[in-house]
């Protein structure tokens, strides 16, 4: 005997083979309050800005001042580093 999956017929219609609830409502949205506490944000901005001048300024050639531009991106991480250095953790 084969057991294929029988459609049931209910009002002349066919079901749907995919869903059975033909009643879902979905929730109804709610906002979500952003608090944005980025206090860090202008002095990361400032101290980019003036590692990218100091570095640029030093730099002998077109090169060191492409390196210099980078080492301004990241000069939070050379921070860390020393201070972490210079407390010996």
């Amino acid at each position: 005997m084969n057991s294929a999956y029988i459609p049931v017929i209910q009002n002349g219609e066919k079901e749907n083979a995919m869903t059975t609830d033909t009643t879902y409502k979905p929730e109804p949205r709610t906002r979500t309050k952003v608090i944005n506490n980025a206090g860090g944000q202008p002095v990361y901005g400032l101290g980019f800005i003036g590692a990218a001048i100091y570095y640029i300024s030093t730099a002998g050639s077109f090169w060191m001042g492409v390196l210099g531009f980078l080492k301004a991106i990241v000069w939070p991480a050379f921070l860390v580093y020393e201070a972490l250095k210079y407390l010996a953790m």
